[in-house]
């Protein structure tokens, strides 16, 4: 009798666990920005970017994605967030406020929704090595040509920023060179300036 009931306790708690959500090393938050609406006079840009959802198990960054953030779901001039909680996707977040971004752009929808999903995958699952320099990605859905963008906090770390943007082009396998532009950069010029490309 002990042992069936040992046996018993046992599998009760295999089917527990089983139960159990599988916890993410951090919490991480889904942000929404629509470009197309027409922006209030003097509104300051970032005005229309919306908290979505935070979230910290695998179990709720699948639920979210297959439901909502997936790209052939998403709104032309749309923007997609994920970024580490507590850190908003605007370069004056002191997070981001010394950093830059890598950055990919795809002209087939398919491309998007594969950089996305691994990109996302590659944050929550911390297969950077420079998982503390991270700060979020982001994805720019538009009719002509789509953009991710990798978001890191210290631009002038060129060795951790060449690491990064290495290891992202292999997790998203792309062949061709992508490029790194300093957020201070870019506030200054309308275009932007590359600094590091692997």
């Amino acid at each position: 009798m002990a042992e069936a009931t040992a046996e018993s306790v046992g599998a009760a708690a295999t089917v527990s666990e089983t139960k159990q959500n599988h916890r993410l090393e951090r919490k991480w938050t889904f942000w929404f920005d629509n470009q197309s609406k027409p922006k209030q006079q003097g509104a300051a840009w970032g005005s229309s970017l919306k908290k979505v959802y935070t979230f910290d198990t695998v179990e709720e960054f699948w639920c979210l994605y297959d439901q909502v953030f997936k790209p052939s779901k998403f709104t032309a001039n749309a923007d997609f967030h994920l970024f580490k909680t507590g850190v908003e996707p605007k370069w004056e977040d002191p997070e981001c406020a010394n950093g830059g971004k890598w950055t990919v752009t795809s002209s087939r929808k398919a491309n998007l929704e594969n950089m996305w999903l691994e990109t996302l995958m590659a944050l929550i699952g911390e297969q950077f090595d420079e998982g503390d320099e991270i700060c979020g990605v982001v994805a720019s859905v538009r009719q002509r040509q789509d953009k991710v963008s990798l978001w890191t906090k210290t631009a002038t770390n060129e060795a951790t920023q060449m690491s990064i943007g290495r290891k992202w082009k292999e997790i998203i396998d792309v062949t061709d060179k992508i490029s790194y532009s300093f957020h201070d950069d870019s506030k200054k010029e309308r275009s932007m300036k590359s600094r590091y490309s692997v």
